[in-house]
């Protein structure tokens, strides 16, 4: 997955992050073809949206795998509104308690289960719950005023897929992840609708996601915080 600080044992191989740009439409110019001036109005938006979430998510932190580490490295949110890193399971989340308690956030949003699927066990789905089940728990005990929302994990292209068949594992995991939501009584949102107007969020290895990805998803819980 993303390698920003570690490669993923769990993963064949080694995935390498590209950053292509979407293809354009023919009737739209490329980033090349616009005017300095048209240039600076673009960039100067996409700085004005991003320094708007970090101040609306200034008291949120996100837990997650690589997928959810994508918000600090691609600059979106800072580093301390993020706790991710390549390869986490619910399971290696648990060790990042003290490190959460200590950042003491309003808001916990955890997106985890993209990895879980890939663990080499008898019944991944039933193995992973149970340490969200855990992990929750801790959660309460340390910040019982902290608001916590489950994220689904996010679909994979057919490709991904093909070369991965246990992410044929996603819905089913996610339909568990509801459940678990329910009977915790924590927040759960469906991050579907961002896909839905079947646009190009991917990267190169239909697993991870571009930027626009994380302002979309950022855009979707923006009510969760106010």
């Amino acid at each position: 997955m993303i390698m920003k600080k570690m490669n993923s044992t769990l993963l064949i191989g080694s995935i390498a992050l590209v950053l292509a740009a979407c293809g354009n439409e023919p009737a739209s110019p490329n980033p090349q073809q616009l005017s300095p001036q048209a240039q600076e109005q673009k960039g100067a938006s996409a700085g004005a949206t991003t320094t708007s979430f970090q101040s609306l998510f200034q008291n949120s932190v996100f837990l997650g795998d690589s997928i959810t580490e994508g918000m600090s490295f691609h600059d979106v949110l800072d580093e301390g509104n993020v706790l991710a890193g390549a390869g986490k399971t619910a399971e290696f989340a648990l060790k990042d308690i003290d490190e959460l308690s200590r950042r003491n956030p309003k808001h916990i949003f955890i997106q985890l289960g993209s990895d879980d699927i890939l663990w080499p066990t008898d019944n991944p789905k039933e193995y992973s719950l149970k340490n969200y089940a855990k992990l929750i728990g801790l959660i309460k005990e340390k910040l019982p005023q902290a608001d916590i929302t489950l994220l689904t994990v996010t679909p994979v292209t057919s490709e991904a897929e093909r070369q991965e068949p246990r992410y044929g594992k996603i819905n089913e995991y996610n339909q568990g992840l509801k459940e678990l939501a329910g009977k915790e009584h924590v927040g759960f949102i469906d991050l579907s609708p961002i896909f839905s107007n079947g646009s190009d969020l991917y990267d190169s290895d239909g697993i991870h996601f571009k930027p626009e990805y994380y302002t979309r998803l950022l855009d979707l819980l923006k009510d969760q915080v106010k």
